[in-house]
């Protein structure tokens, strides 16, 4: 009779040490998130989560216990000599027993037809369950895919030292970046500085746009709802004063636009595709809303400004000499 219950024994050890709780590929957070937004299915699945961990130390608890009632029913049914060789056999062979794939399957099988049983009776003895939780080690679920982009921005936000400052904002801004519209980050038409196509760049005209402080201008015909090219001012530098031209004269005449609804990737593959470093951005009805260069995206991705060189200086002919 002893032998007898020392193997069914240990069969049921095998059968608990082998039983692996299928998690979740959600982590708790995204599920929190999805619960917070009213999905049913997550507050479910998120309730059976909270109580896995629970299965794993009743787990660990019932593997230890089996260990022992077959180390001592071993000795029982075969005497102190044999039962000493059974129970080591038992301890360090029981494992690698359990990984096999019939006994994991059956396993699996037969734990999800108990599933719903286990988690009520844990949820009913919360006591008995801490007193277990406080016996035994958690381990972490590593492996789980990220749910959204909310989730990462949360690990980011609880990385602590693993990221610096900076590698913290540089994946904060990437994370929202493709969700940023055009007309978040623009030039507004009331801060356009432009200048009209007819207009004379003789040396007080150049000493004005120099002290704009911008390296590029749109050229207008009368309003800055028609822009019909785009001026340079480091092209100017080049320019003979004593010969005064117009900036029709002197201007880029291609033009591009970008609607004010677009995404920032959109607007950064538009650049990227045009070699162009400045659209002008329009609205529904094609009307000028503000103006969008290359650095104003590039700003946008990494989540500071960028100095350019002819900001930092306060004579542009310098910045032209510069080898």
């Amino acid at each position: 009779m002893f032998i007898f219950l020392t193997i069914a024994t240990f069969i049921l050890l095998l059968i608990v040490a082998s039983i692996r709780p299928v998690h979740s590929e959600l982590s708790l957070f995204e599920l929190e998130r999805r619960v917070a937004i009213g999905d049913r299915s997550a507050k479910r699945v998120l309730t059976r989560e909270s109580l896995l961990s629970d299965v794993a130390s009743l787990q660990r608890v019932m593997v230890a216990l089996l260990l022992i009632i077959v180390v001592l029913l071993g000795m029982v049914a075969f005497g102190w000599l044999i039962g000493v060789f059974v129970a080591l056999f038992v301890a360090l062979e029981y494992g690698a027993i359990a990984r096999l794939g019939f006994i994991k399957s059956w396993s699996q099988k037969l734990y999800k037809r108990a599933e719903a049983v286990i988690l009520r009776f844990i949820q009913k003895a919360p006591v008995v369950f801490r007193v277990i939780r406080s016996v035994t080690i958690e381990d972490d679920v590593i492996g789980r895919r990220l749910g959204s982009s909310a989730e990462l921005r949360h690990l980011v936000n609880e990385s602590d030292d693993v990221l610096t400052p900076d590698e913290k904002n540089l994946i904060v801004y990437g994370l929202s970046f493709s969700d940023k519209l055009v007309n978040t980050v623009m030039t507004s038409r009331d801060m356009i500085s432009s200048i009209n196509k007819s207009e004379f760049l003789g040396p007080l005209t150049l000493n004005d746009l120099h002290k704009v402080g911008h390296s590029r201008l749109p050229v207008i015909d009368n309003d800055i709802d028609h822009v019909v090219g785009i001026l340079y001012l480091n092209g100017l530098l080049a320019l003979d004063i004593k010969r005064s031209v117009t900036a029709e004269k002197a201007m880029e005449p291609k033009v591009y636009y970008i609607h004010e609804n677009q995404t920032l990737s959109h607007a950064l593959a538009a650049f990227l595709r045009t070699h162009h470093h400045l659209f002008i951005v329009v609205n529904q009805s094609r009307e000028t809303v503000g103006l969008l260069t290359l650095q104003d995206v590039i700003e946008a991705l990494i989540g500071h400004k960028i100095v350019d060189e002819f900001d930092t200086h306060d004579d542009l002919r310098a910045v032209a000499l510069r080898k």
